[in-house]
């Protein structure tokens, strides 16, 4: 039997992870013939074996798809830990370092860190089912109540969740007994009593969708149970119901608007004075507090989720304006901002922005994440980016992601940030390619199937 040469496995391998992300890009697998929505996480393995595939997979990201755009899925994750791939000298810090290479291109990966302390209260090393690992863009699943001997990554997940509109709670508590509305000037405890109601009733909600979903039968479920991809439905037969397992998964209370919610009450945002950060930081805690007495009281596994719900942002926006009006700070945009975060039109530099959202992470044990926006090609200065993740790192971010503008020229491919002349091509916008750059180009970029020149 013919051995294989160390360039034909990279090879292979490198086809295998350009299969996976194209195959994940083209299987309409789901309701509507939508593509599934996916989540690879990695980075930690030190094996030869695995750097090899890390490489391969952000080698295979970096290519993007057959005319070089960017995949959107699967959503790449690369696992940061100190000892691992952080510092200069740890075994895969080259790896950490491409991937911020990629990253700086691409959008992706997105970050987790494992020593944040939340995260490295589960970490066992040499077991990477207790690596905390993010689904989407930002649902975590790691403690368990209900088998806190089995606090893992692997065949888990989020049964279900509901969001809190913080807003409409924080406009309500403005409104007088006369019926008109003090924005800035809102009552506390009028606030906190209907949090604690609306708590309660998603709680009850929760619970109640949990018996409909436990009340299945494995054979509801052929991959997921009857293949026994999820934990412990291995044990169960065709017939059986799936309640127990189940409750291995999570059940998590979302909110939105914490900005506006905070303006609303106090007339300021938590980005915008530390007083008035300390009341939203409280608001959560309170969140918090109660789904940690709620998983000890009923033993499923209660949460709190930084809810991403981008379009129920608009959605719920849409209807307090049709209720309230257009309240400065409060409704007058058109979306409130994503759970935690400080909102995107507040002028903030990216380090504070990152101080700011920081200890929210750890209050969001069902799901979190922390955005920064950066200006410019951050492909020409990966320094700056690497730098960006790791004060998200040392500040105790728990997930995190690095935006920046993508543009991609649809002629020749190019992807980075274009201004009025394209880098790649030297064309501009609704002309062709020049004619003396289009055979340069046809030699230089063979896996390009474009460059047709047309306007």
């Amino acid at each position: 039997m013919r051995r294989r040469t160390d360039q034909q496995v990279e090879t292979e391998t490198d086809q295998a992870m350009e299969g996976l992300i194209h195959a994940l890009n083209a299987t309409q697998s789901r309701a509507g013939a939508q593509t599934p929505f996916s989540s690879i996480n990695y980075g930690t393995d030190t094996s030869p074996e695995g750097r090899l595939v890390i490489r391969c997979t952000l080698k295979a990201l970096d290519a993007g798809l057959g005319q070089g755009e960017t995949a959107i899925f699967p959503i790449h994750i690369f696992k940061v830990k100190e000892g691992v791939n952080y510092d200069p000298g740890d075994p895969s810090y080259d790896l950490f370092q491409y991937s911020c290479a990629v990253s700086a291109r691409r959008l992706f990966p997105n970050y987790v860190f494992l020593d944040a302390p939340f995260n490295l209260q589960y970490y066992k090393p040499g077991h990477p089912e207790t690596e905390v690992a993010t689904m989407g863009c930002r649902t975590r699943v790691m403690g368990n109540v209900y088998d806190p001997d089995r606090e893992i990554a692997y065949s888990r997940g989020n049964l279900s969740f509901t969001t809190i509109n913080l807003p409409r709670i924080a406009l309500e508590a403005c409104r007088r007994p006369d019926g008109t509305l003090e924005p800035g000037r809102g009552d506390e405890q009028k606030f906190y009593a209907r949090l604690d109601e609306l708590l309660d009733l998603c709680a009850r909600q929760l619970m109640d969708r949990y018996h409909l979903q436990a009340a299945k039968h494995v054979y509801n479920y052929p991959f997921l149970m009857g293949q026994g991809v999820w934990l412990d439905s291995d044990r169960l037969g065709p017939d059986d119901t799936v309640g127990e397992v189940l409750r291995h998964g999570s059940l998590s209370i979302g909110f939105i608007g914490l900005a506006e919610a905070l303006t609303a009450l106090y007339g300021r945002h938590h980005g915008e004075d530390e007083a008035v950060w300390r009341k939203g930081y409280a608001i959560i805690r309170h969140m918090r507090d109660y789904t940690d007495r709620m998983a000890q009281r009923t033993g499923m596994n209660y949460g709190v989720l930084g809810t991403p719900a981008e379009g129920l942002s608009g959605r719920f926006t849409r209807m307090d304006q049709a209720r309230y009006g257009a309240v400065p700070g409060v409704t007058d945009r058109e979306y409130y901002t994503n759970s935690f975060h400080i909102p995107v039109w507040y002028p903030v530099r990216a380090f504070e922005k990152i101080r700011l959202e920081a200890p929210f992470h750890e209050l969001c044990n069902a799901g979190h994440i922390t955005y920064v926006e950066l200006d410019g090609d951050t492909a020409k200065n990966v320094e700056a980016f690497e730098s960006v993740v790791r004060c998200m790192h040392d500040a105790g971010v728990g997930y995190g992601s690095v935006n920046h503008p993508v543009d991609r020229d649809p002629v020749c491919g190019y992807v980075g940030v274009i201004g009025d002349v394209c880098p790649r091509c030297g064309r501009r916008s609704g002309e062709a390619i020049p004619p003396e750059k289009l055979a340069e180009l046809k030699k230089r970029y063979p896996q390009i199937s474009v460059f047709c020149g047309c306007k």
